[in-house]
């Protein structure tokens, strides 16, 4: 195995060479990439609606093709779903990421050529693990096995052909290379059962006799698998159980609320953590270096990007610009073009630059998951940093939580309510709220403002729930797992309501 583990070091650090390149010639990578997925999709049916044939720049795409949100794009891809091709994308699509969709519960099923899976979420992959290597050189990460958390996938037949639907994560399973199967655990059957609560029983069994050095997947569910493992086998920390464990790589939700945990659960000699951006539309950025949680945008996979300043979010025509024209500091919200068929879809996702030379970023939030009651514009980046610093002064650690306004339809006064399941709880739940407050208040100048001596918001109302109260609504809506989580920060009364009368059942 240690010989296995220096060739693919050696093999996947190649890729290093053109990460650099992008790097260094963004603009041209990204208009080389604008002029190949015009190309390809001009013969299809989109691209003759919008004459792709005639385009020849940036400009003349953005004034001629309207920005799309996925119900704009729905009458398209239910046809790809029913058997028909060449609608959005020259190459035969058969495969669907299941998305956890809209607030209403919805799913969305956001197609996935094969073009997307090689040139952006395989060679993604390919540049996780290079620049990982690339930053610990005495890695012997390929030594053992790896763990992804994947999800569930359905078959359908159309016109006597199979169509699949389900997690990107599942759809990635079944169509790894070779190589990569041999490193994984557990097998594929097991990794892409759909009763969650079995699969975790199965995955904690197997895995742990595993040498296990690498973990992939939504910290949430992630933990959900280290907890049990660590139940099963007596042990305390995760290190004890697999001990050459290297590190964890993780994305779908914000790290920061989740890392306590797993430094805790992990062991006093600690791994490795590494963000990725990867949702079913595409993979979009890496966090390259280990001084920083920023991520640097990848500009290669096939796809080419706008920016809608989140000032403009709600105009009728908002202002979009290129990358070239972004600036460090300001909320975008991305419009992507993919070489699965999404055109100027806006994937409903908002990222600050930090960097434009490379294109370094964070996440900031999401367009739909925000509180906005009285004009404060609370965003998942205010929340989750003010939750730091509340933890922090009142030595808690939250696990899950849930915000949103107060019921004012019924006569309560404005304000937000906040739901939490803690896995240390704070001695004083009002001097948490306190702590909360203050600081969202010196995080957002809006909501500082509208909290002035209590005159337009009350102080934000704080209820502790009963441990496992999240897990039961996400089991209720059959979202167990995969790409599934809680949604933070809501702008409507529905879901919380939800969720209270779980936990007061």
């Amino acid at each position: 195995m240690a010989f296995i583990n220096s060739v693919i070091t050696w093999v996947i650090k190649k890729r290093i060479h053109q990460i650099d390149l992008f790097m260094k010639y963004p603009h041209d990578v990204q208009e080389e990439w604008f002029k190949k997925l015009l190309h390809a999709g001009k013969e299809t049916e989109f691209g003759k609606k919008y004459d792709f044939d005639s385009i020849r720049n940036y400009e003349q795409y953005r004034e001629r093709v309207p920005i799309h949100s996925y119900e704009s794009l729905k009458p398209y891809i239910d046809r790809l779903r029913s058997g028909e091709q060449d609608v959005l994308w020259p190459s035969d699509i058969k495969w669907f990421a299941k998305s956890s969709g809209t607030t209403a519960g919805k799913s969305k099923y956001i197609p996935v050529s094969r073009h997307a899976l090689e040139e952006c979420h395989f060679k993604a992959g390919k540049d996780m693990l290079s620049i990982y290597v690339n930053n610990h050189p005495e890695t012997m990460v390929f030594n053992g096995r790896s763990i992804a958390m994947g999800g569930s996938h359905n078959i359908s037949d159309v016109h006597n052909e199979e169509y699949y639907d389900g997690d990107l994560s599942a759809i990635l399973i079944e169509n790894l290379p070779f190589w990569a199967q041999i490193l994984r655990t557990p097998n594929r059957e097991i990794a892409l059962m759909d009763e969650w609560e079995s699969k975790i029983e199965k995955m904690a069994l197997i895995t742990m006799e595993e040498d296990v050095t690498s973990l992939s997947g939504v910290p949430s569910w992630s933990l959900l698998l280290v907890k049990r493992i660590l139940e099963k086998s007596g042990k305390r920390y995760l290190k004890e159980v697999w001990p050459n464990l290297e590190v964890f790589i993780h994305g779908g939700v914000k790290f920061e609320p989740y890392r306590q945990q797993f430094e805790e659960l992990v062991g006093p000699s600690g791994i490795n953590y590494q963000e990725t951006y990867n949702a079913s539309e595409g993979f979009f950025g890496i966090q390259d270096r280990t001084d920083s949680n920023e991520m640097l945008l990848m500009l290669d996979y096939g796809i080419f990007y706008e920016f809608i300043p989140m000032s403009e979010i709600d105009n009728e025509s908002p202002k979009v610009i290129p990358l070239g024209e972004v600036k460090t500091g300001i909320n975008y919200a991305m419009l992507i073009s993919t070489n699965a068929g999404l055109w100027r879809y806006k994937i409903g996702d908002t990222i600050m630059f930090t960097s434009t030379n490379p294109y370094r970023f964070l996440i900031t939030g999401r367009t739909k998951y925000f509180i906005n009651l009285v004009g404060e514009e609370i965003i998942l980046d205010n929340a989750e940093r003010a939750l730091i610093v509340a933890c922090k002064k009142c030595d808690a650690i939250v696990d899950e939580y849930m915000a949103g306004p107060a019921d004012i339809k019924n006569g309560e006064q404005a304000r937000h309510d906040w739901m939490f399941e803690f896995i240390k709880a704070p001695k004083d739940l009002a001097v948490f709220g306190d702590a909360l407050d203050n600081a969202l208040k010196s995080l957002n100048s809006d909501y500082e403002a509208k909290r002035y001596k209590n005159m337009i918001l009350q102080p934000p109302q704080l209820l502790s729930l009963q441990p496992g109260t999240f897990y039961a609504w996400l089991k209720s809506k059959g979202k167990l797992g995969g790409q599934h989580k809680v949604p933070r920060l809501l702008n409507q009364r529905p879901i919380i309501d939800e969720v209270l009368s779980i936990h007061y059942d």
